[in-house]
């Protein structure tokens, strides 16, 4: 690797928190008591805002330059949802500008910033989320419609919202309304946990991360973030509930860390379509290593929003068990952009549901009626995204249903992928679509019991 990721230099001095006021079952005093302490650290020159080892109901917070939010063991620090904490804004989603409420804990143009410790960071997620009726037993599913009865018919069954504002505000769609409408179906704006946005010298190390309203832990155009040590959970069933979202980001380690979440585990991004790519920051300078990846829609994975470019990414010595694809990569016609330079090695997988490694272009989100399609037609040369130069070395598969596929859009799309020292054991060997060079060395798919062994050669594509 050519880069070294910064840690933020910040004052040993602690502020503790139960000196200047006590904890007490009022959310807004209670988040009132430890922003007015961040505030005034960061003031004085930065430090560590220590909280008790208690549970902590609070309102939103927003950490300022030079403030370590220190969690310790035991401390449980709960975001009730409330309207009256959080307002429709616009934000970036998904690579996109729409409205969203404000984040739990949030930082904007901070500089040297911490969250660290032992203690559990809950962002209230159920109270939020819409919820399919597949996921979850019948028996749980009929709990929630005793709470709501709000439902939606989707493809795959009903969707229940928790509350009449959110049911509404995915009927009406973000395009009917005005920031002042929005503010009435706030929660269907469901926000990130941790919003980290043009911030730089990040760590966040040791904390609990956990059920999140949408994506758990999202940096945007961020310069050095580390997480060491986090723990990120989320329910099977929560609806875009992602691990960690890389977006637009440079310079970025994430390490000795496990995941169990609702989508996808180690998600990189870097912007969505047209619009995305009139900002040139590219997503760069990536060390994934020493991690676990639990339930995820997938381990490491790469997009769909990639339109900026991704590029020098490692992800190394890591595990992903029960994960639904194990190593995915995922874009489609409109978003544009390169995907390049990209090393995956020495990784285990274990029960893996689907394909074992996947290159999609093909990728699309499915849509209720009455929403706009994501789905784009276009013949403008810059809309094509590309998969290139990516190297995937030593890993191994205990079981998937698929070894390997790769859709792309034509020949060029996706093209240099070289796998090497690996054996996937699988139900189904690979198919091949309208790519280019897949090569192979010293490679086994081991497909029920039968062993196709393919040793410095390149791939045949499906006829």
């Amino acid at each position: 690797m050519n880069f070294t990721v910064e840690l933020p230099k910040i004052k040993s001095y602690d502020y503790i928190l139960e000196d200047y006021g006590k904890i007490t079952n009022d959310p807004k005093q209670n988040g009132a008591l430890i922003q007015n302490l961040i505030d005034k650290c960061s003031n004085e020159g930065g430090g560590r805002v220590v909280l008790p080892a208690k549970y902590i109901s609070s309102a939103p917070l927003v950490i300022k330059n030079n403030v370590n939010l220190y969690l310790p063991q035991n401390c449980y620090l709960f975001f009730p949802k409330r309207k009256e904490f959080y307002h429709v804004k616009m934000a970036n989603w998904e690579g996109m500008d729409c409205m969203r409420t404000n984040s739990p804990i949030s930082a904007y143009k901070a500089s040297n910033i911490a969250i660290t410790g032992k203690g559990t960071i809950d962002g209230d997620g159920f109270s939020w989320r819409p919820l399919k009726d597949f996921k979850v037993t019948k028996k749980f599913f009929d709990k929630c419609l005793k709470m709501s009865k709000y439902c939606i018919e989707g493809k795959e069954g009903l969707i229940w919202y928790p509350s009449k504002s959110s049911y509404e505000g995915c009927l009406l769609t973000e395009a009917k309304m005005t920031l002042e409408m929005a503010q009435d179906y706030y929660d269907f704006f469901r926000p990130v946990l941790i919003s980290l946005v043009e911030c730089d010298h990040i760590l966040l190390e040791g904390i609990i991360s956990s059920n999140s309203p949408a994506w758990n832990i999202h940096p945007l155009f961020c310069n050095h973030l580390t997480m060491d040590g986090v723990i990120v959970k989320n329910e099977y069933s929560a609806q875009n509930g992602d691990g960690v979202d890389v977006e637009s980001c440079t310079n970025v380690e994430i390490k000795n860390s496990t995941f169990e979440v609702g989508d996808d585990g180690i998600c990189i991004k870097s912007g969505k379509n047209k619009k995305a790519r009139m900002i040139k920051r590219p997503t760069k300078n990536v060390y994934i290593h020493d991690c676990m990846v639990y339930h995820a829609h997938g381990g490491i994975v790469i997009g769909s929003e990639m339109s900026r470019g991704i590029e020098n990414l490692w992800c190394t010595n890591s595990t992903f068990v029960g994960t639904d694809i194990g190593i995915r990569f995922k874009s489609a016609l409109g978003r544009g952009g390169i995907v390049s330079d990209i090393h995956i090695e020495n990784i285990n997988m274990v029960d893996i549901l689907n394909e074992a490694m996947i290159f999609n272009m093909d990728y699309s989100l499915f849509k209720m009626a009455h929403e706009a399609s994501d789905d784009v037609i276009s013949t403008d040369p810059e809309d094509i995204p590309y998969f290139r130069d990516i190297y995937i070395n030593n890993v191994y598969c205990s079981g998937s249903k698929t070894a390997l596929k790769v859709i792309g859009i034509n020949e060029k799309t996706i093209d240099r992928i070289f796998i090497s020292n690996s054996y996937i054991n699988a139900s189904n060997s690979y198919t091949l679509k309208k790519c280019g060079q897949i090569h192979c060395d010293n490679v086994t798919f081991n497909i029920n019991g039968k062993k196709e062994f393919v040793e410095n050669n390149d791939l045949s594509l499906d006829i």
